[in-house]
């Protein structure tokens, strides 16, 4: 018998990251829009959000950013590209 591995990524929803991290749906939003860089959620086919485990690694990162270094949109998307990005590639495998 073949031993076949699956692999299957966790993937949550909006309302799911809201309740983990404590941050508003519409905050998340703004965010996506605001770090499109680092923070690009999957969707559905009937469009919904789909949040990988790196995706959730990354608005605590912006979190904490946010609100205990106190760092702008700005700061936060620099300090973002030296914590994720890879050298030569512009992003990492996160």
């Amino acid at each position: 018998m073949k031993n076949t591995s699956f692999t299957y990524k966790l993937m949550l929803t909006i309302d799911q990251i809201s309740q983990i991290t404590g941050i508003r749906k519409s905050k998340l939003r703004y965010w996506e829009k605001s770090f499109k860089d680092f923070l690009k959620p999957a969707r559905t086919h009937s469009n919904r959000r789909e949040y990988t485990t790196e995706d959730l690694a990354r608005i605590e990162a912006i979190k904490r950013l946010m609100e205990q270094e106190y760092l702008t949109v700005y700061g936060v998307r620099v300090r973002l590209q030296k914590l994720f990005s890879s050298p030569g590639t512009g992003r990492s495998s996160c």
